[in-house]
């Protein structure tokens, strides 16, 4: 595939950032107080924007506005702890003159978060598509082929970083390349959908990436 037609699509959390631990134990918490069931409730909704969790779980629009604010009161507070390997990959992306884009399902005043601790995530990504901007939650591929519409790339030419079942699903479903990250679902899990696997971006270049 020739360089100035690729695109790369980065999931938010469990693949440039380390938060998915940090997200289970908020969720689990949330799905033993409201629903008696935290551990396979966090497990369930990973990769689901915030929308996509409220309205299927908690219908109480109070209930709602109270997990809101305790999510936002937790976001604050946690660390947005950069992956190895994650800034030198996205160095060899503009240095080849490779778009990319961040698509998570994390809204907008997650991200503001975000860029306090990691301003250089800010500079690097122009382009970013949050939950706040979709109206499909994955594994619907709405999110990643608006992604690929705001680099001005084909879906088919652009390769996708994802590490939740929902998320790897939703990027299969938008004809993208998909190289899954086993930091958050196990190997042998991964494996149902997709045989694109790495364990981090810790010596992964360009060149490993057009191998796939």
């Amino acid at each position: 595939m020739e360089l100035n037609k690729i695109g790369v699509l980065f999931d938010l959390d469990g693949v440039l950032i380390d938060t998915e631990t940090q997200y289970s134990v908020f969720w689990g918490e949330m799905g033993d107080k409201y629903l008696g069931n935290g551990k396979e409730f966090a497990a369930r909704i990973k990769g689901s924007n915030l929308s996509t969790i409220l309205n299927g779980n908690f219908p109480d629009i109070d209930l709602q506005k109270d997990i809101v604010k305790q999510l936002d009161e937790f976001q604050a507070n946690m660390s947005f702890d950069i992956y190895p390997g994650v800034i030198e990959f996205i160095q060899q992306l503009e240095e080849n003159g490779i778009p990319m884009c961040i698509v998570t399902s994390s809204d907008d005043r997650k991200m503001e978060s975000l860029f306090v601790q990691q301003p250089y995530f800010r500079q690097a990504f122009r382009n970013i598509i949050t939950g706040d901007q979709v109206t499909k939650s994955k594994p619907d591929p709405e999110c990643f082929l608006k992604g690929a519409k705001l680099i001005d790339r084909d879906i088919r030419n652009c390769y996708v970083f994802e590490d939740s079942m929902q998320g790897i699903s939703a990027g299969i479903s938008s004809g993208a390349t998909v190289i899954a990250l086993d930091t958050t679902c196990s190997r042998s899990a991964i494996l149902k959908l997709t045989g694109n696997i790495i364990s981090s971006f810790e010596h992964f270049g360009v060149s490993d990436m057009l191998k796939f």
